[in-house]
């Protein structure tokens, strides 16, 4: 799997610039296509922090392998445009496990297709940082493009494991 070059802030830049975004997270997972992995999304407090919790285990078992967290980016699933930032921020903690980090765009037409990069959700409290231009096509020959962007997501996928990682904040972020 393609590594990303991630950067992990601890404080935040003042020359940084950053907006706010708050997704609404839905809970997805391989049972959609017969696969056998659990979970769920939990709105709690996570290591002294409110945040957004997905928690489960991926299973390879009957082909499937991911849950996730994924949500539009504006409510009504219209296209977002993203094209005046460098990137999302995640401010994240979690099991020191690897994730994908997903956009889709109004381009692609298959639930499979995606732009991805991984990254790991640190044991403490930590800001993550996710360029767009480190953003891989996953099954398309689509060019991204963040001017139209639709939704992002957050995966375990592909292996084996507990899932466990909160989301406090997602940003847009610019330098």
């Amino acid at each position: 799997m393609h590594h990303a070059k991630t950067t992990y802030l601890s404080h935040m830049e003042e020359s940084i610039e950053t907006q706010r975004l708050i997704p609404a997270w839905e809970y997805v997972a391989d049972t959609v296509m017969g696969g056998r992995s659990t979970g769920d999304i939990r709105d709690e407090v996570y290591q002294g922090r409110s945040a957004n919790v997905l928690c489960g285990d991926v299973s390879l078992d009957n082909n499937g392998g991911f849950v996730q967290i994924a949500a539009d980016l504006n409510a009504d699933g219209s296209i977002y445009d993203a094209s005046d930032w460098d990137g999302f921020e995640l401010t994240t903690c979690g099991n020191d496990a690897p994730y994908d980090f997903r956009l889709r765009t109004d381009a692609l037409r298959r639930p499979w297709q995606s732009f991805r990069t991984d990254f790991i959700a640190p044991s403490t409290w930590q800001t993550v940082r996710l360029p767009f231009d480190q953003m891989i096509p996953h099954k398309t020959d689509a060019a991204f493009d963040p001017a139209r962007l639709r939704r992002i997501g957050i995966l375990a996928i592909g292996r084996a494991m507990r899932a466990e990682i909160a989301v406090a904040a997602v940003h847009l972020y610019r330098s």
